[in-house]
């Protein structure tokens, strides 16, 4: 069942919970192919990792999690993208990143704030469904999974490259208009725009199957 759509208070304090740190989703567990890069010296400062991340969100996975939320969000009963979101992952840690992550935010939401039948779906659609059932809008909902996206990878940074916290929240700052440009794009992008171009980043995770040691699972 969709709720009223929430007033954009309702919908940012919801919205702040879902994708806060403390939120128990385990996103912290995962980094997105950004162990390997910084091991293999390919981001090794703060410029490094901006550029990293502007990829992921552009033309990686960030781009393509945005438009299957979307479509998710439009058409919960639709299992089309979380069947594209399953396959299109470009290895086998990153299609469990997203499984991971979207069976946990569908059991910690339903538990919380309900539907009680929300089914563990990849990451962005369980996401796009559970907004749609809270009545959040799609407009607030985009940007806001995007950023988040980019805040787990700067976390993921601090750990590894090392990145400071000044410097990591200088990166998101940077990262902001990337993340409302990809969300405006995704908003009306057809399903059959999903796929990327984000070759480094997907080789890194290919890359991390093998590394050792890692303090990450992806």
């Amino acid at each position: 069942m969709t709720e009223t759509q929430k007033s954009p208070a309702e919908a940012a304090l919801i919205l702040s919970q879902w994708l806060s740190s403390g939120y128990p989703t385990g996103a912290f567990a995962w980094s997105h192919g950004l162990e390997n890069a910084v091991a293999e010296g390919a981001v090794t400062d703060a410029a490094a990792f901006r550029a990293f991340a502007a990829d992921c969100l552009e033309h990686g996975a960030g781009r393509s999690d945005a438009i299957l939320l979307a479509h998710a969000w439009r058409d919960p009963a639709d299992d089309a993208p979380a069947e594209l979101a399953e396959a299109l992952a470009p290895s086998k840690e990153r299609r469990a990143e997203t499984l991971a992550l979207g069976a946990a935010f569908a059991a910690a939401t339903a538990a919380s704030w309900g539907p009680r039948d929300l089914s563990p779906a990849p990451y962005p659609v369980a996401f796009g469904r559970a907004a749609r059932a809270h009545g959040i809008p799609l407009e607030l909902a985009l940007p806001a999974y995007l950023q988040a996206f980019a805040a787990t990878l700067a976390s993921a940074a601090q750990r590894l490259v090392p990145l400071g916290h000044t410097e990591a929240q200088q990166a998101l700052a940077a990262l902001a208009p990337v993340a409302l440009r990809v969300a405006a794009a995704a908003e009306g992008a057809p399903l059959d725009a999903v796929g990327g171009a984000a070759f480094a980043a997907d080789i890194a995770a290919m890359r991390h199957e093998v590394q050792q040691p890692r303090l990450f699972r992806s």
